[in-house]
């Protein structure tokens, strides 16, 4: 591999997603060297463009522009920004035409809208053959309830992940974005193994991906526990099934917590030593495996005792040393103050033209061939010129009408 070529230069990927499991499954293409065109309505914006994660600095709800989402900078970046109103017929043929152009089409939206407006892959395979089509649909395209709409807290439901988060003692529990993130990696797999499929063979395909199927992949072996006992697994809160201490535990200060697991008897020794209880390791209660879980609970509050009066950082530093497995829980603010995460250069900083710098997590991945460019995310039609006139070949009149008749933005 020839220095700073990424794998996926020269391939080209049209995002009809929005949200987060789509631009994120794009995002990661962009990331690997693709050009990615996300296309979206201007009347009809991604929602991220409009949202934020974190309270305003002030008391009134104000109306966020639609450049300055910090979800959409942060799932969005290394993308091409194409806006394409496609209630109308210019828009949808235009749409088709950047669809033909591009080696994958990628959408999360409900079953058949693809179809609905003339972008459904039997139709664009008809014009290329090889072009890879990927729907990451709520329920997949087929089935009884393939029509349902969904986001993260559905999907996270029907795949079961809920029913098996949370306490004991509470009901089931949703994670927000974490399914999404998730199915927008396995999205992204997809895709590039159908890219090295294309490579071999010359064949395109069709990838009719389910967010709640995607979901279920993911607790297999919860799966196949019921399969192999019949017993349905029930929620846990931090626990383990064999494994204790198994827990998070409270530390010095306000909301300050500390994961903590002991996988040995030799560890739990160690871990006794540490907060200098070195008799719980003979102690009958503690002895070993089968005693700690049967005694979990009184255990636990012997650790939170130790944990509770001390700093969380300090905590964590002293069992790792040990070589026990031990971890802060961290908010936004510990990550970004992070050492071990700034010695890796996990944020970027990119020069957004209305908000000014901006500290966001780059690529999960560190690569010894070639270096990630990382940029911004785009505003919203900034490509529009190049896409319609370099990519597509219209004239400069020919992109006037079609913003005087709002085709563009």
């Amino acid at each position: 591999m020839q220095d700073n070529v990424l794998p996926l230069q020269g391939v080209r990927v049209a995002d009809f997603c929005w949200v987060w499991i789509g631009p994120y499954c794009c995002k990661l293409l962009a990331m690997l060297g693709a050009e990615v065109i996300k296309v979206e309505g201007h009347k009809r914006t991604d929602l991220t463009r409009h949202s934020v994660i974190w309270p305003l600095p002030h008391a009134n709800t104000t109306e966020v522009p639609s450049n300055q989402g910090m979800s959409f900078n942060a799932l969005n970046m290394n993308k091409k920004s194409l806006t394409l109103d496609l209630t109308k017929p210019e828009g949808r043929e235009l749409a088709k035409q950047v669809a033909i152009l591009s080696d994958v089409v990628v959408d999360n939206m409900r079953a058949g809208f693809m179809e609905r407006i003339g972008l459904g892959y039997e139709e664009l395979r008809q014009i290329r053959p090889d072009i890879i089509v990927v729907s990451c649909s709520s329920r997949g395209q087929k089935g009884p309830e393939s029509g349902y709409a969904g986001y993260a807290t559905i999907h996270h439901a029907v795949g079961g992940g809920s029913y098996i988060t949370g306490y004991p003692d509470d009901a089931p529990c949703h994670s927000i974005a974490d399914p999404d993130l998730m199915n927008g990696t396995t999205a992204a797999y997809a895709i590039l193994v159908a890219l090295y499929h294309r490579m071999r063979t010359g064949e395109g395909q069709f990838i009719d991906y389910s967010q709640c199927e995607g979901v279920t992949s993911y607790i297999g072996d919860l799966l196949l526990g019921y399969e192999m006992n019949s017993q349905i697994p029930e929620r846990m809160g931090n626990a383990h099934l064999e494994y204790a201490p198994h827990n998070v535990y409270p530390c010095w200060g306000v909301d300050r917590w500390l994961a903590l697991e002991v996988h040995s008897d030799e560890e739990f020794a160690t871990l006794a030593e540490v907060i200098g209880r070195p008799e719980l390791a003979k102690d009958p209660r503690f002895a070993d495996m089968a005693s700690r879980k049967k005694n979990e609970s009184e255990l636990d509050q012997i650790i939170e005792e130790w944990t509770r009066a001390r700093d969380r950082d300090w905590v964590a530093d002293e069992f790792c040393r040990a070589g026990l497995a031990a971890a802060p829980s961290r908010d936004g603010r510990d990550l970004y103050a992070d050492p071990h995460l700034q010695a890796r250069n996990a944020f970027v900083t990119v020069d957004h033209p209305e908000i000014g710098e901006l500290e966001l997590v780059g690529a999960p991945w560190k690569t010894s061939e070639c270096a990630i460019a990382l940029q911004r995310a785009p505003l919203l039609g900034e490509h529009n010129d190049y896409v319609l006139r370099e990519l597509l070949g219209l004239s400069k009149a020919e992109v006037a009408d079609l913003r005087s008749n709002e085709v563009i933005m």
